[in-house]
């Protein structure tokens, strides 16, 4: 309970220098990394078994050779490529998104430096300091957030792509 104490209070820290847009940053890198170990468990645990599944009915069926049947091998490849890339793209966008909110923390950040300038003058180095504080810091994040999924999402488009071309290697047309 004491750990979960001092992560709190480390937070909070956090969060009081660079501002509420860091509360956007986290639920942005939350809904991100849920959405990737989604993608991660997909592909190691239920994929294989979907895969596997796929090329049995090919296997077992007489006709594959047919118009009909590459029309069907057609549609079961497109169906698993869809279920392999799903989620891709909102990963990639929130990969996105996340730099833009730090911008626009550091947008407020400066903009609250700018009303101290105006409020107490030039001369309270202190509250400038604590003021660009407030403007590098969600800037920092963003970036770091879109940059701990980046890698990841690149990785898992490229998995899908392989587990997609492997599926359809593995359901010969003759």
């Amino acid at each position: 309970m004491l750990f979960l104490d001092e992560l709190f209070d480390t937070v909070s820290k956090f969060i009081d220098i660079g501002g509420n847009v860091l509360w956007f940053i986290a639920a942005a890198l939350v809904v991100m990394w849920t959405l990737i170990i989604e993608r991660m468990w997909y592909f190691s645990q239920a994929y294989p078994r979907e895969a596997r599944l796929m090329i049995a009915q090919w296997d077992a069926r007489e006709d594959t050779t047919s118009w009909k049947a590459h029309r069907i091998r057609e549609a079961w490849i497109s169906q698993m490529t869809e279920k392999l890339n799903s989620k891709l793209l909102v990963i990639k966008t929130i990969v996105t998104i996340c730099p833009m909110i730090g911008l626009l923390g550091t947008v407020t950040g400066m903009v609250s430096v700018f009303e101290l300038m105006a409020i107490a003058g030039t001369g309270s180095a202190r509250l400038l300091a604590a003021g660009i504080s407030q403007a590098t810091v969600p800037t920092m994040a963003g970036m770091v957030a879109a940059l701990s999924g980046l890698f990841v999402s690149a990785r898992l488009e490229y998995s899908a792509n392989v587990r997609a071309h492997e599926l359809a290697d593995h359901m010969p047309h003759h």
